[in-house]
């Protein structure tokens, strides 16, 4: 690793620890300072982390861009509500539920999809979804069609004699950091693997993959089944901080959306699309206050980060970081330090 790339990753560490004290932190601080709202919005941000983090491992890492993960962020959220709901589970169980639906539906949509690239593969990625989302409007008697299925959610047992609840607005905050947490560290320890330079490997040249020994499909079909994992999980805790699900989850659109918060963010990067995720509902939930059409100015920013700044906003710190360096050579220690 260059000298460079050294500054970067150490950089990025101090960053990332800085910003995870600033997570543990915040709720008490925004409690005390009388802003709850806010303790909503980063446990939001965290949540739907997880849906960009999903297509940027397939995208980033694996060079499949899916145009569907909010099928399986939408399967999550309808698993652990039939399991409160209907099931009359309790919470671990429920939530168990919740991830292996989804994770499931990504295991058998996997199968065909992975079979093709390029356009093919998000075309498909969107049918599978608008399969599923016309089915839950559809089929009223299960899921209540475009009424969703508002849930109750009982007390989560944590050891014998504790039970808390997620009605608590720290408890609940603290749970979706913690739980995300371990999602990003499970992907952060994949990414170190022989697997995950096994993804990096079919992304930059699939071929010569084959040609080598590695199994292209089984490999495409492994990351697309963990980026479904990790779609499910964010729906299953959205599902939880809204006691809702509903079809709208399951939409195209809000891949979209996860596609966006990556792209703004910097796929092939492991925090990259929680930034862009960060910035752009922030942006959001700020703009919305004074004008309606704030989806034009985000539309503004996306094409700008497109055409100025492909890298994200990770690259632009990059180069910050590297002292005003060429984009090129900035660009190249920030994907030398990366995972």
């Amino acid at each position: 690793m260059s000298v460079g790339a050294r500054k970067w990753t150490t950089s990025m560490a101090i960053l990332g620890l800085i910003a995870l004290a600033l997570l543990v932190v915040a709720p008490l601080l925004l409690i005390a300072l009388g802003a709850r709202f806010w303790v909503n919005i980063i446990a939001e941000v965290m949540i739907w982390s997880l849906l960009a983090a999903s297509v940027n491992l397939l995208l980033g890492y694996t060079g499949l861009l899916s145009f569907g993960q909010a099928l399986y962020f939408g399967m999550g959220a309808y698993g652990v509500a039939f399991g409160l709901d209907k099931l009359g589970l309790s919470f671990w169980p429920s939530f168990a539920l919740g991830i292996g639906v989804g994770t499931l539906t990504a295991a058998v949509a996997g199968v065909f999809a992975v079979r093709l690239t390029w356009h093919y593969f998000a075309i498909i990625t969107v049918v599978f979804s608008l399969i599923f989302y016309f089915l839950s409007v559809g089929w009223k008697d299960l899921t209540n069609g475009d009424d969703g299925m508002p849930f109750s959610i009982p007390p989560v047992f944590v050891f014998d004699g504790l039970e808390l609840k997620l009605y608590d607005l720290t408890f609940q905050y603290y749970f979706v950091l913690v739980v995300v947490g371990l999602c990003y560290l499970l992907l952060w320890a994949l990414l170190r693997s022989p697997l995950g330079l096994a993804f990096r490997s079919v992304r930059d040249n699939d071929r010569r993959a084959g040609l080598i020994g590695l199994n292209v499909y089984g490999i495409r079909y492994v990351s697309f089944v963990i980026a479904g994992f990790l779609a499910s999980v964010g729906g299953v805790l959205f599902a939880l901080f809204a006691r809702y699900a509903t079809a709208s989850y399951l939409f195209w659109t809000v891949s979209g959306e996860g596609v966006i918060w990556a792209i703004v963010g910097g796929v092939g990067t492991l925090f990259g699309p929680a930034l862009g995720t960060a910035v752009l509902i922030v942006l959001r939930e700020e703009l919305s206050i004074y004008w309606e059409h704030y989806l034009l100015v985000v539309g503004v920013i996306v094409i700008l980060m497109v055409r100025y700044a492909p890298d994200g906003l990770i690259g632009l710190l990059g180069r910050l970081l590297a002292g005003g360096r060429r984009r090129e050579d900035a660009s190249a220690i920030a994907k030398e330090g990366r995972p």
